[in-house]
């Protein structure tokens, strides 16, 4: 028997790979699906199962063009209707796989489909869970994201999840291990530790929501306690896991089409699409299209793509480091973005070269920052809440970067102002942002706010964020 987790760090995901003599199953996988097609070839097997713990909202599952490019059946558990061919177990129903099965707990909570699958070995013992987003390593999955699918308040959602946690996990012996879907840096949780596999009895020490004392009651309040509002392009991933989608090959080859400038200029003038450049923060601030948004594929690419552009109908132009075109667009495939439409070929630099103008992004260091402040030049920190009250510049805005377009008024008109998050990343995506609205008065400080308070800038825990008048 062999499992293998494939986790992909920028979506904090883990898709499983299963073995056993010849025969392989695949839970939860991605939506480039080569990868589990070349394990199994070079495993000598054949993939006879794609498992699904539930509709996915954070990305696109690989299951449909899986399933297509082996044949192997896609299994959803009690409850789920999606729109392709596919096998609805039911609660108990054992599959087996070489030596090995796996039962199907349905575990309806985070979603009323999700389902739990339970690996028992060669002996017919207790091995393993795949708890997709029903038990997570520290937490549990959000019980609001299903509300209106379901016809069910998050509160109801929230004590279905505790009787499936209770009724069909906990009762598992401690030595179960827990394969979870996500880890850390998903929002599909709230508490998420950094580890992405541990056993079950560690859980139920660790976990707060597995609490043996624990009522039914102080489970729903605590569950549903400080959940922020889901990225805007959930929904949206859910309905294409629930309906179906595009072939990844023709996304690919679509948006893999490389561009002169005046190509490039024209798609972006008659389709409207979005220029997206995906470079590091550096690089952008020295040159970039005019009114481009950044996001750099070296950070948390996928999730805040997904929570700045949202529509994943968007049309979408890409300028990207060379040679990492096709990563570009396989990442915004896995969150839904599959309207690519090429990217600039020759980069800013070919851009120049044809006497397009280009625009660039002022910066200063913290220790220039330090000599301003006394002059009261107004700060503002794009860090989410949580950050800006563990501790923040004394006197700095609040505007979080999930939700910048809803401070745009609160920016001075004519005013300089700097902008700055955690390391640099975020104020950059803002300064895109806020430049593509038509704000050029602002600087960004280089390095966040670690350098900030190297720098000996006055900081100060929690106040009301303040807002101009």
């Amino acid at each position: 028997m062999k499992i293998e987790q494939i986790y992909t760090g920028c979506l904090a995901q883990g898709a499983y790979y299963i073995e056993s003599e010849g025969e392989a199953a695949i839970i939860d996988p991605l939506r480039e699906v080569q990868p589990y097609i070349k394990k199994a070839k070079e495993d000598g097997a054949a993939i006879k199962y794609i498992f699904e713990t539930h509709f996915h909202a954070d990305f696109v599952s690989g299951h449909v063009t899986l399933s297509k490019e082996t044949g192997a059946p896609i299994i959803y558990g009690p409850t789920a209707k999606p729109s392709f061919d596919a096998v609805i177990a039911k609660d108990g129903q054992v599959f087996k796989l070489g030596k090995i099965t796996i039962t199907a707990l349905h575990t309806p909570g985070h979603t009323m489909e999700s389902t739990t699958y339970l690996l028992k070995d060669e002996n017919g013992k207790d091995h393993a869970i795949f708890s997709g987003d029903t038990l997570f390593l520290g937490d549990v999955g959000r019980p609001d994201l299903a509300q209106k699918a379901a016809h069910m308040t998050q509160e109801e959602l929230a004590g279905t999840l505790f009787d499936s946690l209770r009724n069909k996990i906990m009762p598992l012996a401690d030595d179960v291990i827990v394969y979870p879907a996500h880890g850390a840096g998903s929002a599909c949780g709230k508490n998420m530790m950094k580890e992405t596999v541990d056993t079950l009895g560690n859980q139920k020490k660790m976990n707060y929501a597995l609490r043996a004392d624990m009522t039914r009651d102080e489970f729903i309040e605590e569950v549903t306690e400080g959940l922020l509002p889901p990225p805007q392009y959930f929904p949206l991933n859910v309905k294409m896991n629930k309906e179906g989608y595009e072939d990844i090959g023709t996304v690919l080859e679509r948006g893999t089409q490389a561009l002169t400038p005046e190509a490039f200029e024209t798609a972006a003038n008659e389709t409207g699409a979005v220029v997206l450049d995906v470079r590091h923060q550096d690089e952008f601030a020295k040159g970039h299209v005019p009114r481009s948004i950044f996001i750099g594929l070296d950070g948390s690419f996928a999730p805040w793509v997904g929570a700045l552009i949202a529509d994943v109908e968007q049309p979408i132009l890409l300028v990207t480091p060379e040679g990492r075109e096709e990563e570009t667009v396989t990442r915004l495939s896995r969150v839904g973005f599959d309207k690519t439409l090429g990217y600039l070929k020759g980069g800013i630099e070919a851009w120049k070269k044809a006497g397009k103008d280009a625009d660039t992004v002022d910066s200063v260091n913290a220790q220039e920052l330090k000599d301003m402040i006394g002059q009261g030049v107004p700060v503002f920190d794009v860090r989410k809440e949580s950050e800006y009250q563990a501790e923040h510049v004394k006197d700095a805005h609040l505007t979080p970067l999930d939700y910048i377009n809803d401070h745009l008024t609160e920016f001075p008109n004519r005013e300089t102002f700097y902008i700055h998050c955690a390391g640099g990343y975020r104020s950059m995506i803002a300064a895109s942002i806020l430049k593509s609205r038509g704000i050029h008065n602002l600087v960004d400080v280089a390095g966040g706010f670690a350098d900030i308070k190297n720098a000996g800038i006055p900081v100060t825990d929690y106040v009301c964020p303040t807002t101009l008048k």
